[in-house]
């Protein structure tokens, strides 16, 4: 696939999220904005919290911008494929049909963000608390994306396949969380088995 570039020539850098179940407005919206606008479809998407444990990250913070966890929206900062390809060669049963849109940084200017890392040596559990440290204030003209998973991350997947646990399909990689609503009208929707629109 052919990149795009802006008219000064600047390559457009993207970000990606998963295709929820529904779109409202043409908007990604963050879970807890849900909750006063469209709560039948927040009470739906919340769900996947209903265990003791899980509903402790309802109440997980983010320092940087004094707000929850999910009054963000969270993005992947390199393409899916990328986590599609590290999974299955580590010989994981993943969802194959998943679909993420590509969203051009572009969009995220008039919103606070902020890139999330968390690595071995500073990761607890998942429901542990947000340090300072692990977030760095991010200006979209600054924004460069990943080409690559860390080796940590990959070292995860083996380890998680050899132990036969439940985990994250994000664990140690880096995450752009971006306070505010971010417009998605006529964006890619790819699919994280396709190569190809990695461009």
């Amino acid at each position: 696939m052919k990149k795009k570039y802006l008219k000064g020539g600047e390559l457009i850098q993207y970000v990606y999220h998963k295709v929820p179940g529904k779109i409202i407005d043409n908007k990604l919206i963050p879970l807890n904005t849900l909750k006063h606008s469209h709560h039948d479809l927040y009470m739906k998407y919340v769900k996947k919290y209903d265990h003791p444990q899980r509903a402790k990250m309802l109440k997980r913070r983010i320092p940087m911008f004094n707000c929850l966890w999910n009054d963000v929206i969270h993005f992947l900062m390199l393409h899916p494929f990328n986590v599609y390809n590290a999974l299955t060669a580590a010989g994981l049963e993943v969802n194959h049909d998943l679909h993420f849109f590509k969203v051009p940084i572009t969009r995220l200017k008039n919103n606070q963000n902020a890139v999330c890392i968390y690595t071995k040596k500073n990761y607890k559990n998942p429901l542990a608390q947000i340090q300072t440290h692990m977030t760095h204030s991010l200006h979209v003209k600054r924004y460069e994306d990943l080409s690559t998973l860390s080796q940590e991350t990959m070292d995860f997947y083996e380890d998680v396949h050899r132990k036969s646990n439940r985990f994250g399909l994000f664990t140690f990689i880096p995450h752009l969380l971006s306070y505010g609503e971010v417009d998605i009208s006529d964006v890619d929707i790819i699919s994280w088995r396709d190569r190809s629109s990695d461009s």
